[in-house]
């Protein structure tokens, strides 16, 4: 792990989407966090210790899913398809494919495996998953705005992790999808999928992958506006470690019949690119249900020094 001193920086961006917005200014308490995300390696281990059985590994119960399609009430996960020509960009369903007996010991479905891969971030991670992980460990999850001041690195209000250019010089500093997606990655940061954590420069913390690669679990729900008071504070005012809002409000809108509550994620993944999603950023954001996994989804871990 790496210590953060903690600090004040402003939060967001004005200059993509409009759920980073508005700026404000925010200050979280020093805390330790993983210089990595959480590996395929040091999660086995995790297993091998407890006999734990993630969500992508168990039946989903109907009575949680109004609707549920004959046949789907069997373990699975979400894997990502390259396309062969351009595609509707609209529809998810054009790359993704839910397939059952993907789970975190088969990334790329069932026949696959993690062996040789035991340095890439662990993936098809559910948020019961990690907070189970980081609870083990003696650890926690990070908050949305611990997160994002630990991806800035110390450089308050850049665009990226390492400045206002996304490829200074054409280098190529994290693995985000090059090219248009999602049928033509030019791969010019030498990688398909998921790549070894540690692979690209460290940030201004000494943290690893903290842009692009996977998605990482954050504690807050999720709201499509970010919260500007907290404890009664008006906006004007810096805000003291937030905390998201409440679960009721994390629900999504178009799924009025699904009461399952959504989290933040952070720092988009390999998939994230120009035409599509721009969210290879500190500031970005993403929501995602608890209950879901993916094939672009882990996280790392946070030791508060206050606790």
């Amino acid at each position: 792990m790496r210590f953060v001193p903690g600090g004040a920086f402003t939060m967001g961006s004005k200059h993509f989407y409009p759920e980073e917005a508005p700026l404000r200014e925010v200050r979280v308490d020093p805390f330790w966090i993983d210089s990595t995300p959480v590996t395929n390696a040091a999660f086995a281990h995790f297993v091998d210790a407890t006999g734990y059985v993630t969500v992508a590994e168990i039946p989903p119960d109907p009575k949680h899913y109004p609707g549920l399609l004959p046949g789907m009430d069997r373990p699975g996960s979400l894997v990502f398809h390259k396309a062969d020509r351009p595609v509707d960009l609209g529809n998810p369903g054009n790359w993704w494919r839910f397939e059952f007996g993907a789970d975190w010991r088969h990334p790329a479905g069932p026949h696959s495996a993690i062996e040789g891969r035991e340095d890439h971030p662990v993936v098809h991670i559910a948020y019961a998953d990690a907070a189970a992980y980081a609870d083990w460990a003696g650890k926690a999850l990070p908050t949305e705005a611990e997160w994002e001041y630990a991806a800035r690195g110390g450089l308050d209000g850049a665009d990226y992790a390492w400045g206002d250019e996304l490829a200074p010089g054409g280098a190529m500093l994290a693995n985000y999808w090059q090219g248009l997606f999602p049928f033509a990655n030019q791969c010019l940061d030498g990688w398909e999928g998921t790549s070894p954590v540690g692979s690209f420069p460290a940030n201004g913390f000494g943290l690893y992958d903290m842009i692009g690669n996977v998605w990482e679990w954050t504690q807050d729900w999720w709201s499509e506006r970010a919260a500007t008071e907290a404890k009664g504070k008006k906006p004007c005012c810096t805000i003291d470690n937030p905390r998201g809002v409440h679960l009721r409000h994390s629900y999504d809108p178009d799924q009025p019949d699904i009461r399952i509550g959504r989290k933040v994620l952070k720092g988009g993944s390999y998939l994230c690119a120009a035409n599509y999603c721009q969210r290879y950023r500190p500031a970005a954001r993403h929501p995602e249900a608890v209950d879901s996994s993916t094939g672009h989804i882990g996280f790392r871990c946070v030791k508060r020094a206050r606790e």
